[in-house]
């Protein structure tokens, strides 16, 4: 066998390179480098504004834990991580269902999805419209004879609630394309053999379909328990964090362009970061993604 030149021998070793050169470089750009400016700022009293700026050490981050009050808004998440309950069951119940053959299973699998397609903003004004007094809701209930005369968006239960709703909503289309696929993956022989020794529905999902899927189960509650971490889009459009609906991202966004604290702000922004990759181990640790062998 005759040798490659040296010539050719280097381009193949380039050629996949140049391939990368240009996500790597958005990827540094947009990511990696706002990241890196942000680790500087934490350690910073840059209010956004001024061109100059004098380092305070670890100061940002000793006001972060010292201020009971920055990490109260953490008791919001918890109107969003009953909510990913919620949407992860549903998910996984209309994954499950429509994996089999079902009438009309492609419509509502196209149903199921869609609100996943649609701008953050644009379901934040739609929503908005829909709980408002005398809005969509009071109309709806009105028709069953219901008169509300309830402020939806009003009090801090009903808020979080009807915010964590909106959230389900429009999050449960990626869970159940997640589960759909993970489903859809398994031999269709092993039904074929479970029908075979008369198990039932309920019998196929617990010994076939729920450890199949247990990797992308274990991925959906790591997006689920972050997501519900880092709320912003819904409750800013929808209340801008009032009554009792502040996040603690929204929070970190007032911190910089509205009380122009751009050094706190990234270091709270760091704070939830490290929160977020700390929830991902300890949950990778509890449940490692081990490889199911079902066959």
């Amino acid at each position: 066998m005759e040798r490659l030149p040296n010539a050719v021998k280097a381009r193949k070793l380039l050629t996949p390179w140049l391939f990368l050169i240009a996500p790597l470089v958005l990827l540094i750009v947009f990511t990696y480098a706002p990241v890196a400016n942000m680790l500087v700022y934490s350690f910073t009293d840059w209010d956004g504004v001024s061109p100059e700026l004098s380092f305070t050490g670890a100061g940002n981050y000793v006001d972060i834990f010292t201020r009971s009050e920055l990490f109260q808004v953490f008791l919001v998440s918890g109107y969003y991580l009953a909510a990913s309950v919620v949407q992860i069951a549903l998910a996984l119940y209309f994954a499950t269902v429509l994996s089999f053959d079902v009438r009309f299973r492609n419509f509502f699998k196209g149903v199921i999805f869609f609100p996943y397609l649609i701008n953050g903003v644009a379901i934040g004004f739609v929503f908005l419209y829909f709980f408002q007094d005398g809005g969509t809701l009071d109309s709806v209930l009105g028709l069953f004879g219901y008169e509300s005369d309830r402020a939806w968006l009003g009090t801090s239960t009903s808020a979080n609630v009807s915010l964590a709703g909106v959230s389900v909503w429009r999050h449960l289309g990626l869970n159940f394309v997640l589960f759909l696929g993970a489903v859809q993956s398994i031999p269709g022989e092993l039904y074929e053999a479970a029908e075979l020794d008369g198990a039932g529905r309920w019998q196929q999902f617990r010994y076939i379909i729920a450890p199949g899927i247990r990797p992308v189960l274990s991925l959906t509650v790591i997006l689920s328990v972050s997501g519900s971490l880092s709320v912003f889009e819904i409750p800013y459009i929808m209340t801008g964090g009032a009554t009792g609906t502040e996040t603690f991202v929204i929070q970190t966004v007032k911190l910089a362009f509205q009380f122009n604290k751009t050094g706190l702000a990234s270091a709270a922004a760091v704070v939830l970061l490290l929160i977020i990759l700390a929830v991902t181990w300890v949950q990778r640790r509890l449940v490692p993604d081990d490889k199911v062998d079902l066959v």
